[in-house]
């Protein structure tokens, strides 16, 4: 399949598939007399496979990492519960993070909200900011 066919049906860009090749996400692609990229069906996994690594949150790095172990001919399965372990905790942490921001955002809000635009400091531009 030519660059332009697989990035279309895999949702991406052309720009995007030279990228990660360049980057090693992607194995060269044959070429075609003309020079033209010519990819085989197997292109479709790898790359469903970097969607489902990013939509998880992996890094690109982390994902070429993850296929890096598959091309050596290994299952990467503790390398990924690794990872995901390691983002749950991530996203543990910006989850807490996230509530104190509520907490502080709502404060703010309520003391803004019983303010009298009479008071305001004209040399202030919100005192509750």
């Amino acid at each position: 399949m030519r660059i332009g066919e697989v990035a279309q049906v895999a949702g991406t860009t052309t720009k995007t598939l030279r990228f990660y090749e360049d980057v090693g996400l992607l194995r060269p692609a044959e070429r075609t007399p003309g020079g033209y990229r010519d990819y085989d069906a197997g292109v479709l996994g790898r790359l469903d496979f970097i969607r489902r690594g990013r939509a998880a949150g992996l890094t690109l790095a982390q994902i070429g990492a993850v296929l890096q172990i598959r091309d050596g001919g290994q299952a990467p399965c503790t390398h990924v519960t690794d990872l995901l372990a390691s983002r749950l905790e991530d996203i543990d942490r910006q989850i807490v993070e996230l509530q104190q921001l509520r907490t502080t955002v709502a404060g703010l809000r309520d003391d803004a909200a019983g303010a009298d635009p009479a008071t305001c400091s004209p040399g202030d531009v919100c005192r509750y900011l």
